[in-house]
């Protein structure tokens, strides 16, 4: 079994929905998710603010590449095209870190699956959301262990401001 923190975002189309669709997918397998909250896009790329939250799952039968797979299936339905880096998207989905059934986070220096994921201790679009549902959360990058709170407190003022709450919910019930 493992655990999975996965970060989703949009900016394109009906955010809300896409965002839904992932936690609609994961149904039973879904632990807790995070409020929703905008932020100014990251990279560069004049575009609208994105939606962002963050999500926990178990799964017994899922490994990092089972959850891979998942993030591309939800990004391929949301109909997801990458014309340019970092720029506008449907959804976005991104492991955050995956971790084993002892609690062990798992490392992969693979191209096409790097984890954790080598840049969230530089996104406050990241780290807020995770906070909201795991206060005692950890991130480790390289060797260097650290509470998400603390890597959210090393970032510039102005990185932490881009991120707000919004009142929107994943609870597709409201």
């Amino acid at each position: 079994m493992t655990r999975v923190v996965l970060s989703i975002g949009s900016n394109v189309g009906d955010s809300l929905a896409h965002l839904r669709s992932v936690t609609a997918e994961l149904g039973p397998r879904l632990v807790s998710a995070s409020a929703v909250f905008s932020s100014e896009p990251w990279g560069g790329v004049e575009q609208q603010d994105f939606l962002n939250a963050v999500v926990v799952a178990d799964d017994q039968a899922r490994g990092p590449y089972q959850w891979l797979e998942f993030a591309r299936e939800r990004e391929e339905a949301a109909e997801r095209v990458r014309a340019v880096r970092w720029g506008p998207r449907s959804l976005d989905v991104d492991i955050v870190v995956c971790r084993s059934l002892v609690g062990d986070d798992l490392v992969s220096a693979d191209p096409e699956l790097l984890l954790p994921h080598p840049r969230a201790h530089q996104r406050a679009f990241v780290l807020t959301p995770w906070l909201d549902i795991e206060p005692d959360a950890t991130l480790t990058v390289g060797d260097d262990a650290r509470s998400v709170s603390t890597w959210l407190a090393s970032l510039p003022d102005s990185e932490r401001a881009s991120v707000r709450r919004t009142d929107m919910t994943l609870d597709t019930s409201r």
